[in-house]
Formats: structure tokens, C-alpha cells, sequence
């Protein structure tokens, strides 16, 4: 059974390796393991040594301690989300991270009024 703190290293591993677009194969290449090592990183299968943890955090451009973040309230229980439909770890969904990639590839001018379309279609729904 996979230890709780290498699950989370692993799910913020993911994360960072979505949002900056790479796949498993760019960031093995980058570390220089293979990539069947990083999946096992990623659901927690495997531990990441301190040594390697370094280098992950140096291929996505991210502190170490990025790794970390959140881990201390995830044992606790979550707030109440604002709508049942919404997961309590939003950024777990790949689909959700495609979207904000997209979104931020609108030019601001119309993200804005994305933004508003959007806010008022989710108030009538």
C-alpha cells in the first residue's frame, strides 16, 4: 500500500507535469530515467528519492517544496464546495487543466468576456 505523502508528491508531480504541457516520456528524458519510473512516481507506487525529487522539480521549473504543498490539510476534512458538481481536487481532473490552458490562450480582452458569459450561464443553471 502506497504511503499517503508519496501519493501526494506523486498527484503534484502529475500537476506540474500537465500544466506546463510535458508528457511523461519529455520529463523521463529530461531527469534521465524511463518513463515507466514517472508513472510509478506519479501514483505513488514508487518513492522519490531526495536526490530525484530534486531533479523533477528542476525539469518542471518548480521549488521542491512545491511537492509538498497542501499536504497538511489533506487528512483534515474539506470545506463544503460551492457546487456538488465541482470535484474537491479540481486540478486532478486532466479535462479541467485543458480548459484553464485554453482559457489562458484567449487574449485577455476576451477571456474577460468569456469570463462574464460564463458567470452568467452558471447563475441561471
Amino acid at each position: 500500500m502506497a504511503h499517503p505523502v508519496d501519493v501526494h508528491v506523486g498527484k503534484r508531480i502529475r500537476h506540474r507535469r500537465w500544466l506546463v504541457g510535458m508528457t511523461q516520456q519529455q520529463l523521463a528524458e529530461r531527469v534521465g530515467i524511463k518513463f515507466q519510473q514517472i508513472q510509478k512516481y506519479e501514483t505513488g507506487a514508487n518513492r522519490v528519492s531526495a536526490s530525484r525529487l530534486w531533479d523533477i522539480a528542476d525539469a518542471l521549473e518548480v521549488p521542491v517544496s512545491f511537492f509538498f504543498e497542501g499536504i497538511e490539510a489533506e487528512g483534515t476534512e474539506a470545506p463544503e464546495a460551492a457546487s456538488d458538481s465541482v470535484p474537491a481536487d479540481i486540478l486532478a481532473d486532466k479535462e479541467a487543466l485543458d480548459l484553464v490552458r485554453s482559457y489562458y490562450a484567449i487574449p485577455e480582452n476576451q477571456r474577460r468576456r468569456l469570463f462574464e458569459l460564463a458567470r452568467v450561464l452558471s447563475d441561471v443553471a
